[in-house]
């Protein structure tokens, strides 16, 4: 098997994007699946959840995609490797924002990230992209270097306004890509207490049938936690139900 690449995108914001991101890839490498993360988010969350912070980084996505043609040296000072058995990472930088005005008549810019990880993800089974909120030159590239696009949505009415766009830009890359685009949606934040959100997770079994992982992800005070102690979940609560929630897509992605 080739590497797979993941990008977890939504146009809305907090809906457990970099959340998803990152508690999949570690889900996955637990499986012994060789996984990278990527942070292409300007804000850099997924990088600082990890305790990398973007002014400590001397290289990051940005430069990767900035530099023209693979750069094996650049992408070797990029990485950032996991301890045993854990992901390896790219990490962010503020930069990224500047990347549609830095990019101006660039040939073929939203082939960047696909030209790059063709050249330097042979050692990975997974790659997963954590994403910019907004349609840019990085979520173009995301979506086009994507042998899967993962839509994490909140289980409220209004997150589903918010899919609205990232639907729109789907359909946009659809009319000039050889292949349409994958994707799948993944039910987020889910309180199972509460009415609303039953509704909303009927709702979106209905309009998106298969489209939905079977997995849903419930609210789990634990991703806080996680969060705050510079780890993923399975750091602090490996038998939590959201780590075993993740650990359910992971198994449900490796095998579909």
């Amino acid at each position: 098997m080739g590497c797979s690449v993941l990008a977890v995108a939504n146009q809305k914001g907090g809906v457990g994007k970099t959340t998803t991101a990152l508690t999949l890839g570690a889900a996955l490498t637990r499986m012994g699946r060789r996984t990278l993360v990527m942070d292409l988010d300007p804000h850099g969350c997924a990088s600082v959840h990890l305790g990398h912070f973007p002014e400590n980084v001397p290289v990051s996505a940005y430069d990767l995609l900035l530099t023209e043609g693979f750069d094996a040296g650049l992408w070797g000072r990029a990485l950032i490797r996991g301890a045993e058995g854990r992901m390896d990472m790219v990490a962010s930088n503020v930069r990224l924002s500047e990347l549609d005005i830095d990019l101006k008549g660039r040939e073929n810019k939203g082939l960047l990230l696909k030209k790059l990880l063709g050249e330097a993800a042979s050692d990975y089974d997974f790659v997963i992209l954590d994403c910019p909120p907004n349609m840019g030159v990085l979520l173009v590239n995301a979506m086009v270097a994507s042998n899967l696009l993962i839509i994490p949505i909140q289980t409220d009415f209004l997150a589903l306004h918010g899919l609205r766009l990232i639907f729109d830009s789907i359909r946009l890359l659809n009319k000039v890509l050889p292949r349409p685009v994958a994707w799948r949606a993944l039910a987020t934040m889910f309180d199972r207490r509460a009415g609303a959100c039953r509704r909303v997770l009927h709702l979106l079994r209905g309009k998106l049938g298969p489209k939905l992982f079977e997995t849903v992800i419930d609210m789990d005070t634990q991703f806080r936690e996680a969060s705050a102690s510079g780890g993923v979940i399975y750091d602090i609560a490996p038998d939590s139900r959201g780590a075993r929630e993740y650990m359910a897509l992971a198994k449900e992605i490796v095998t579909s």
